[in-house]
Formats: C-alpha cells, sequence, structure tokens
C-alpha cells in the first residue's frame, strides 16, 4: 500500500520533474515542499505539514532521552 501512490516521472532538460496532481494534492503541496532523502527512497512534504511533524518529533525525542537519563543509560 505504501507504493502504491508512486508514480513514475521523467526529468526535463532543467533536472525538473512535475509531480502529477493527485500526488500534489494528497500531499497538499500548494507552494513551498521539502525534499527529504530517505534511504534509497525520496520524500516530498508541503513545508508547513512538515515543520509541523518536526516539532512533535522532537518533542517526543526530547521526552525519549529524559526517561533514558533517567534510567542512567
Amino acid at each position: 500500500m505504501f507504493f502504491a501512490g508512486a508514480a513514475e516521472v521523467e526529468m526535463d532538460r532543467q533536472g525538473r520533474i512535475l509531480i502529477p496532481p493527485h500526488l500534489r494534492e494528497y500531499g497538499g503541496l500548494e507552494k513551498e515542499a521539502v525534499v527529504l532523502g530517505l534511504s534509497s527512497r525520496v520524500e516530498i512534504w508541503a513545508r508547513e505539514v512538515w515543520e509541523r511533524y518536526n516539532e512533535q518529533a522532537d518533542e517526543t525525542y526530547e521526552s525519549v532521552a529524559e526517561k533514558i537519563v533517567d534510567f542512567g543509560l
């Protein structure tokens, strides 16, 4: 299911790609985007969505780090 929405695209002469409309809509891509290289794939996020996700992840990591310190690790 993860790759069910994948699309094969080609680059133009300037190395750009056009993200298909259904994927732009699904990803909420309207203006700015963030491109992330993750292992063997690339993810494209709407900037505002990525910033919210990243803030939540930072809070989670900080919470886990505090718990580890409590265990003396």
